[in-house]
């Protein structure tokens, strides 16, 4: 049978896989004097360095090869230009033109709405829209997912520019995360703002119900909501004036640039919200313009590929060097996990091949005192992706200094390692005794030869943080476009969802569930542990 483009595109990838197999970085790097010159690419300050991944020059020609075969350009213009890339649900994915960057379907104005909960933010801010004790001093978003992982990751993120009442975030249906976000504010000074497309969201409502009771008789004046659902807002006894929409071409992992931000507008400001959608927009440009070979969200969603499908490495380490994105993790893990963490392809046939990894991660240096002994000396290979600014906010020069020394150390740790023989002398250097060398030297060897992608700008603040989430939402889809699946649906968050709206009853009332016996068993036990 003859053989089809992508099919001969993975296929070189590949033998490029199986020719660097045999070679470490130590040796792709003293063969190659314009390593890092020819393997990273730049956006005005955003550098991404990916000189210590496995692959070279002409790998990475294989790589762009293979995106040209997968059709990755024609798709990035078929969602800009609205088209129903979302198959499974017939929508578009628009969350470009949230920030400006493509046209919003005629009759959408993401302008207008934006405006509009923007005005609505200074209003709070200024204490023209107040609570019964007065001016707001905090804010109470409840959402789930995206409608609480974005803005509560770019709240933390830029804590530096919260000038106006706090934003605390609530999403778990265990009721102890309402108790801890409400424990010492001020009901007669707390806004609450319920974050839920549909407004049927089950752990969303029950938490918006708790928030309601203990706003007491203030609740009328002092929920917001942001959803699609107007009338469901007003049946719940939030007026329509304060409820902020938006469409069914934003995804909730993709919906931080609508009114989902209105917490982080409301303590940022909408001068700062507005630079934050320019640092996406930015991007958005970039993403569209650029050549393959230089577009900074095409190589990082080539280099996903190459490490999840050539090499065969199935996690990935996300590890930013920067205390207020300790919350990125997270949010990339739901990003791309939920997006392509698919098992059958855009028309329906199983996957031939591995799609999203698992994403994971924690600020550095704290993980360097966790979980890096695996990375270093594990029988498993965990690439990593690093992130770090060349300035600090708010911090210490010093120590600052420390924490890029810590990023750029680790990096080069993992990619070289030390031999047995270095660390033997070493050792003897250090006036150790031969037989302790002899026993200890295998300990502390470093096997090298561990992947990673550094990514470096300037400074973290609202136009940075827009860029950078960008830059991940676009690696997210280029990845999705190269292995064919649907990166804009979720239907794997609905069989779990389903399943528990069956067994509420079952739980609080004692009626016997319609299940299997794990867990009819194990619902009888926790009536037991009741009684």
């Amino acid at each position: 049978m003859r053989m089809s483009e992508i099919d001969r595109a993975w296929e070189d990838v590949l033998a490029h896989a199986r020719r660097l197999q045999g070679l470490s970085l130590r040796q792709l790097f003293d063969g190659d004097a314009d390593r890092f010159a020819r393997l990273s690419a730049r956006l005005d300050d955003l550098v991404v360095d990916f000189s210590r991944e496995k692959l070279d020059g002409p790998a990475l020609e294989a790589l762009i090869g293979l995106a040209r075969a997968a059709g990755v350009e024609a798709l990035r213009d078929a969602m800009a230009a609205g088209e129903p890339v979302n198959l499974t649900e017939g929508r578009a994915a628009l969350h470009m033109a949230l920030r400006g960057s493509v046209p919003a379907p005629e009759g959408d104005d993401p302008e207008g709405t934006l405006v509009r909960f923007l005005d609505f933010a200074e209003a709070v801010r200024a204490g023209r829209f107040a609570g019964a004790g007065g001016p707001f001093t905090h804010v109470i978003n409840i959402g789930i997912g995206g409608s609480d992982l974005g803005p509560a990751m770019a709240a933390r993120a830029l804590a530096p520019d919260i000038d106006g009442p706090r934003p605390v975030f609530v999403s778990n249906v265990d009721g102890a995360d309402f108790a801890e976000a409400a424990a010492g504010l001020d009901p007669a000074r707390t806004l609450v703002i319920v974050s839920s497309k549909t407004f049927g969201t089950l752990e969303t409502l029950a938490n918006a119900r708790l928030a309601r009771d203990w706003l007491g008789a203030h609740a009328a004046g002092q929920m917001a909501a942001v959803s699609a659902n107007v009338a469901a807002c007003g049946q719940f006894g939030i007026p329509p004036e304060r409820v902020f929409g938006f469409w069914d071409w934003v995804g909730g992992r993709y919906s931080v640039w609508s009114a989902i931000g209105l917490s982080l507008a409301i303590g940022i400001g909408a001068e700062r919200f507005r630079a934050f959608l320019a640092g996406a927009a930015a991007m958005d440009r970039h993403f569209l313009t650029a050549p393959l070979a230089r577009n900074l969200p095409v190589l990082l969603g080539l280099i996903g590929v190459w490490r999840r499908n050539a090499m065969g490495w199935p996690t990935v380490a996300l590890i930013p060097y920067d205390h207020r994105l300790s919350r990125l993790p997270a949010y990339v893990q739901q990003l791309e996990m939920e997006s392509n963490g698919k098992r059958v392809t855009r028309d329906g046939a199983p996957c031939a091949i591995a799609t999203a990894p698992v994403i994971w991660g924690e600020p550095g240096t704290n993980a360097q005192h966790s979980f890096f002994q695996l990375l270093h000396q594990g029988t498993d290979i965990v690439p990593v992706d690093f992130i770090a600014a060349a300035r600090p906010r708010a911090a210490d020069p010093h120590h600052h200094d420390l924490l890029l020394a810590n990023c750029l150390a680790q990096a080069r740790a993992l990619a070289f390692g030390r031999t047995e023989a270095e660390a033997a002398a070493a050792m003897a250097a250090a006036g150790e005794d031969p037989g302790r060398i002899t026993r200890l030297a295998p300990h502390r060897t470093f096997p090298g030869d561990r992947p990673s992608t550094t990514i470096i700008h300037r400074q973290l603040d609202p136009f940075a943080l827009g860029r950078l989430i960008a830059l991940f939402e676009h690696r997210t889809f280029v990845q999705g476009a190269i292995w064919n699946v649907n990166s804009f649906d979720q239907w794997g968050v609905e069989l779990g969802k389903e399943t528990a709206r069956s067994l509420i009853d079952a739980i609080g009332a004692g009626e016997a569930p319609d299940a299997d016996q794990a867990t009819r068993a194990l619902i009888e036990l926790v009536r037991e542990l009741r009684r």
